[in-house]
């Protein structure tokens, strides 16, 4: 096995390095919010979010005394919205039961809610110097290329691997700088295709490098085939020209965001069908479902769908929440007060340019 050049890495880190806004600090608060930030989500992406993010809470100790609602809005838009559950959660626990001090260490930070090993390896490393390889992405590719490593990159075997080596490689001074070059060499230079090599400071040693097979290391299996569902949701419009909006239960994929009430559609049902099936269920009323106001594709990490959006009118009963937290009426001039999922967000925008945003017409149709 070629032996990694960590002080080549490390220089060419120091020279090299983006600059983020959370990098140059050793505050393992808002080390912690990148972190979670970033995963599943690019740098650039993620840059304006974290600096919003740090201006409304610019401490553990304000983001614990803030409420859901808020941090989920601050989150708007950045997906997978169970990271910023549970960081809000954990921020309450570090302000409660730790006199809102982070824990100094990795085994104190894997214990707070949504903190796994990579993120407590990032956190203890960069804030706290503690010798702890952190493994995402990149560093599996880079690690993987390097010492020529064959073997799928979505196995567990291969992870386990790799975390071997990196635990090995990672040195006592300075092993928050080893992480981020390492991560970072991978995000700039030792990219998924069209790798950059005679930039890279490992391309000496590097198997992939010196035996042409950066384009087949690492080895990735296919994903599987990504489900696509048909939802139908319903705008039920009131006489106050108020639409009614849902709050999802805090266990749902979506918890703690506001949303159109309705559902997946069944094999053996149209879409209006389903919409009338759906707030049925959701809302315990007898509704007459209209025109299709617009429908829109997204996707998620694992299934994507098609939404589409009816005028409904309640024929009978009283709305009532019956799958979700919590029901309320709101206009257009107020609906951006809350945290909506991104589909919502766009079917939001095409209903504020209607006319004057005027749906009572809508009512009587």
């Amino acid at each position: 096995m070629p032996d990694l050049p960590v002080n080549a890495l490390l220089d060419w880190y120091e020279k090299n390095k983006r600059e983020m806004p959370w990098r140059n600090t050793s505050d393992p608060y808002k080390i912690w919010i990148s972190e979670v930030m970033l995963q599943q989500t690019r740098v650039d992406t993620v840059i304006p979010y974290f600096n919003r993010f740090i201006g409304k809470y610019p401490t553990v100790n304000d983001l614990a005394k803030s409420d859901q609602q808020s941090v989920l809005k601050v989150w708007e838009g950045l997906g997978y919205y169970s990271r910023a559950r549970n960081m809000h959660q954990a921020a309450k626990t570090v302000s409660a039961e730790m006199n809102g001090k982070m824990p100094a260490d990795y085994d104190g930070l894997i214990k707070l809610k949504g903190i796994g090993p990579y993120t407590a390896a990032a956190i203890s490393s960069i804030a706290y110097s503690e010798k702890k390889a952190v493994v995402d992405g990149n560093v599996l590719r880079v690690m993987c290329r390097f010492f020529g490593i064959p073997d799928d990159i979505r196995s567990a075997g291969t992870k386990t691997e790799v975390q071997s080596y990196a635990d090995d490689l990672i040195p006592k001074s300075n092993p928050g700088d080893f992480n981020q070059a390492v991560m970072e060499l991978g995000a700039t230079v030792c990219k998924p295709s069209s790798p950059l090599c005679d930039d890279c400071p490992l391309s000496v040693q590097c198997v992939a490098y010196n035996s042409a097979q950066t384009e087949t290391i690492p080895y990735k299996s296919k994903k599987a085939k990504v489900p696509h569902h048909q939802i139908a949701v319903g705008l039920i419009v009131n006489n106050d020209n108020e639409l009614l909006i849902s709050l999802r239960q805090n266990d749902a994929m979506l918890g703690g965001l506001w949303e159109f009430p309705g559902g997946k559609k069944e094999d053996d049902e149209s879409l209006k069908e389903a919409a009338k099936r759906e707030l049925d269920e959701e809302l315990g009323v007898q509704v007459s479902v209209f025109d299709e106001f617009m429908n829109l594709k997204h996707a998620y990490s694992h299934f994507k769908i098609t939404l589409h959006a009816y005028w409904c009118k309640i024929e009978n009963g009283i709305p009532a929440p019956k799958s979700s937290q919590k029901l309320t009426w709101v206009s257009l001039n107020d609906i951006d007060e809350f945290p909506f999922p991104k589909a919502n967000k766009t079917l939001i925008k095409n209903l504020q340019k209607l006319e004057n945003g005027n749906l009572s017409k809508f009512l009587n149709k």
